[in-house]
């Protein structure tokens, strides 16, 4: 992205921000308090104006555009932030955070933008917008196996810097290399070493974190409560997270990946089947995730049919991935021909869809393969679906035509860390998650209600085959379906309601942190870690 000319304060004087519960300043002068108070709390050494964008400025536009990543949410009704915070510098974060309070704005954070409902960039109420894009530093350290990570860094940076230093090393985190580090880390972080690493927050060991008070701490600094909140919790609750500090894992010289696709016609329903019964309990080095599409049919035009792609990664060579599947899932009839080896750091590229031969330098672009407007939605299965419920939803899936289905295993390390080790609780007990991912290009309100009412339909049908009370659902697979949380008087209990499924039992103790370490619940969004008793002003 091409260097921002930044506005000059001058200039930001005569921008009409809002104050307390949302009225307008009554006039420049308040607007003028909130900007010197901004500088007065930032460092002298390094100007908060030039970090701070108005809509008045040429720039405000792109830098806002930059990180949304849901077409959704950009839109010329979207509402926007009344001003857009780039910090420069730990100090331009204290500076939002005290003089946001003092002035009673809200403020939203972003560190990559890929918050599937736009929650951490878009609000109903006057906000302004911290982002963190320019905290982006990622600093490997072989001789310990460690790494501090900056917010505002995206996972194909880091994934690219650990392999620049290491061909032994990787990190378990997500398969899309534009995610930002922050959000991703924060609420869990899962990809397609889980089974043999666990989730990224696992494999978190300290983090720096500025405080509704603008105090920056550390691990030892928060205490170990503070600490388990923001590694699955989600970070936006609980303060602004500047960095975490990672343990890097071992990986082989060489992986094995493979991709293949069988339809119904082809017998995708028995190697689904199969799937289900053995996916949680192979070798914790071979992932193998299963994603549901419909397609046309080769056998008959005009008629449709679903289409199982199977995707995997294996911490091993070909061979010995080849003598795994023929005695654990011999119905797919895997080939040596289907299986490809390579560096983990292309296994990367490999997953994200790069064209082959694409340099790994590429997993430092910011910007997006593509860009949709989508709707996500999230599940955990308990128990194999019998063939007959795979069957029926075949065909709920043809007759929608839209959503596509994901299906994520376990098993493995992720069924021997406790559900309370982290406020992640999807542990030992789930066989796989599901996504329901719908992305589309039409724009208007009509195409976004078809496609999320779609994906709401079958999301409705999976209800037989799916965990129950609660029905959980995954942090990162954001969705505001579940419900929302207003700030208000009634927060706690309209938390309590979709922070169930989001936490289960660990709810409640992330309540209680919240309560303790932000009482007046300046750290809020729609669906944010509520108080026990509602004390904002």
């Amino acid at each position: 992205m091409a260097k921002l000319r930044p506005i000059v304060l001058p200039l930001l004087l005569t921008i009409l921000l809002y104050i307390s519960n949302g009225e307008a300043a009554a006039s420049g002068a308040a607007n003028e308090t909130f900007l010197q108070c901004l500088s007065k709390h930032s460092d002298p050494s390094h100007p908060i104006a030039t970090a701070i964008y108005t809509p008045r400025n040429a720039s405000y536009s792109s830098v806002l555009q930059s990180y949304i990543r849901n077409l959704r949410f950009n839109k010329s009704t979207t509402p926007k932030p009344l001003l857009i915070l780039t910090a420069l510098h730990e100090s331009h974060v204290q500076a939002a955070i005290i003089c946001a309070q003092k002035h009673g704005l809200q403020m939203k954070i972003r560190s990559g933008g890929h918050d599937y409902e736009g929650i951490s960039y878009v609000s109903d109420v006057p906000f302004f917008l911290l982002d963190m894009f320019n905290f982006r530093s990622v600093q490997v350290d072989l001789e310990s196996e460690t790494a501090w990570v900056e917010a505002g860094a995206t996972l194909g940076e880091v994934y690219y810097r650990i392999a620049e230093k290491s061909k032994n090393h990787g990190f378990p985190a997500g398969v899309c290399p534009t995610v930002g580090v922050g959000g991703h880390f924060s609420g869990a972080g899962y990809g397609n070493m889980m089974r043999k690493y666990g989730l990224s927050v696992d494999n978190v060991i300290d983090a720096k974190l500025i405080d509704v008070r603008g105090r920056l701490l550390d691990r030892q600094s928060m205490g170990e409560d503070l600490f388990w909140a923001i590694t699955g919790g989600g970070g936006a609750s609980f303060g602004v997270v500047l960095a975490y500090k990672i343990n890097l894992v071992r990986v082989p010289e060489i992986v094995t990946v493979f991709r293949v696709q069988r339809t119904l016609e082809q017998n995708a329903t028995d190697i689904v089947h199969q799937w289900e019964q053995v996916a949680d309990k192979l070798d914790d080095g071979l992932f193998i995730r299963i994603t549901l599409d419909v397609v046309n049919s080769t056998l008959q035009t005009g008629e449709k049919t679903v289409r199982a792609t199977f995707r995997a990664l294996f911490l091993g060579k070909s061979g010995q991935l080849l003598s795994i599947m023929n005695v654990n899932l011999p119905k797919l009839g895997l080939l040596q021909a289907d299986c490809a080896e390579m560096s983990w750091v292309e296994s990367v590229m490999y997953w994200t869809d790069f064209p082959s031969g694409t340099p790994t330098s590429a997993l430092l672009s910011r910007v997006p393969q593509s860009l949709n407007y989508l709707k996500r939605k999230s599940d955990y299965v308990q128990k194999p679906i019998p063939r007959e419920g795979l069957e029926g939803i075949w065909k709920k899936m043809m007759e929608l035509q839209v959503p596509t289905l994901i299906f994520n295993p376990y098993g493995g390390k992720m069924a021997d860390i406790p559900a309370t080790a982290k406020p992640f609780p999807h542990r030992a007990g789930n066989l796989w998650k599901i996504q329901y991912s719908t992305n589309w290009n039409e724009d208007g309100r009509e195409a976004a209600n078809r496609n999320i009412d779609l994906t709401r339909q079958l999301y409705d049908y999976m209800t037989p085959f799916v965990s129950k009370n609660p029905r959980e659902a995954f942090l990162n697979y954001r969705d505001l379906d579940l419900g929302i949380n207003h700030n208000g008087k009634a927060s706690y209990y309209e938390g309590l309601v979709y922070g169930i499924k989001y936490f289960k039992g660990n709810f409640g103790r992330l309540v209680k942190i919240k309560t303790k370490v932000d009482p007046g619940n300046f750290f809020r969004n729609e669906q944010s870690i509520p108080t026990y008793l509602y004390t904002r002003k």
